[in-house]
């Protein structure tokens, strides 16, 4: 797979503030890659580097295998063939739907794009609309519109969605997805919404201060976090101490296999999706709390010795508060000391 975005060692710093420090990623062709991260972590500024709105002080950014931005350099924003979809959607309220679209739009064939483009996002017979008689879905999709219709090498969206509401914001993350795929333009979106980021992107890079601390595929850095940061920001996670001892830790709710040295600590991540209770009379611990959602619940779980854990189960298993069970795990990942992925 080829890189269509790549970053290397990028420091971006302004008002005695480092925004990115060292930042590197590589974004695939064709892709959509969700950058995520806390409020404050550098997100946006990311993405108005790569836009070219954003000057860096250090490093290097290449599209498609140009260079466009060093720390003497700037490719302005219009000759890096890049769209750009904003959180505000920062339509024109006083012209059409049509003419918002083909803003950016040149050429003899200007018409018959436009008419595709909103053809292809769901809005075909829109066109003389204006803004305001739009729903915040439909706006969404007439500004996703306006960033594809000039044939842009690469889509930057800067929290699109956080101006909908929850059924909007599920729809347009089906919809972005599909847009983006049919068309096989390279997407980068940015969110410090965690859920947003799995559902939506083919591959994850997460950020903390200023950096990506882990990149992958969403099954990757939801299964393998590199660090308990991690594993905690993508997801509830459960960080048990333990001691190696003879190829195992022994977290007292099941033990897993590793290959530290005896008597190495460590630290193992359970998620609540991988204990497995099972109701006996004669368990571990028991159920003091549950909630129940429909298509799977969550049930608290008191151990005899006092550690409490979650387990997240499928909504067709019949508990009850009060039942004895016991507990085993079907994953986890074991940490060094110092908080980084170590071996099994």
């Amino acid at each position: 797979m080829t890189t269509a975005i790549s970053l290397s060692d990028v420091t971006v710093s302004f008002n005695g503030t480092t925004a990115l420090d060292r930042f590197d990623l590589d974004v695939p062709s064709g892709a959509l890659t969700a950058v995520v991260g806390p409020s404050g972590c550098g997100k946006t500024t990311a993405l108005r580097a790569i836009a070219g709105f954003q000057t860096i002080t250090t490093g290097t950014i290449t599209l498609n295998g140009q260079l466009v931005a060093t720390e003497t350099t700037n490719t302005p924003p219009e000759r890096r063939g890049v769209g750009m979809v904003f959180q505000e959607f920062a339509l024109f309220p006083h012209i059409s739907v049509a003419e918002n679209v083909g803003y950016g739009v040149r050429g003899a064939d200007r018409v018959d794009r436009v008419r595709r483009t909103l053809r292809l996002v769901g809005l075909e017979g829109y066109e003389d609309r204006f803004p305001h008689e739009l729903s915040g879905g439909e706006q969404q999709r007439v500004a996703l519109a306006r960033a594809l219709a000039p044939g842009p090498d690469v889509v930057l969206l800067d929290e699109p969605f956080s101006n909908l509401d929850a059924p909007q914001r599920e729809r347009m993350r089906r919809e972005l997805r599909r847009i983006i795929h049919s068309v096989g333009v390279t997407a980068v979106l940015v969110t410090h919404d965690q859920a947003e980021a799995l559902a939506v992107g083919d591959r994850i890079a997460v950020m903390s201060e200023g950096r990506v601390v882990q990149s992958g595929t969403p099954v990757e850095v939801y299964a393998r976090p590199v660090s308990p940061w991690v594993a905690r920001f993508l997801g509830e996670a459960m960080i048990l101490d333990g001691v190696a001892e003879g190829g195992a830790i022994d977290t007292g709710i099941g033990v897993v296999p590793t290959s530290l040295a005896d008597g190495a600590s460590a630290k193992v991540m359970v998620r609540p999706e991988w204990v497995r209770p099972t109701v006996v009379d004669h368990g571990v611990g028991k159920i003091v709390d549950r909630e129940f959602y429909g298509h799977d619940q969550r049930v608290a779980i008191r151990l005899d010795d006092g550690t409490s854990i979650d387990a997240l189960l499928p909504g067709s298993i019949d508990v009850a508060l009060g039942e004895r069970v016991d507990v085993e795990i079907d994953d986890a990942i074991v940490y060094f000391t110092n908080d980084t992925a170590g071996a099994r």
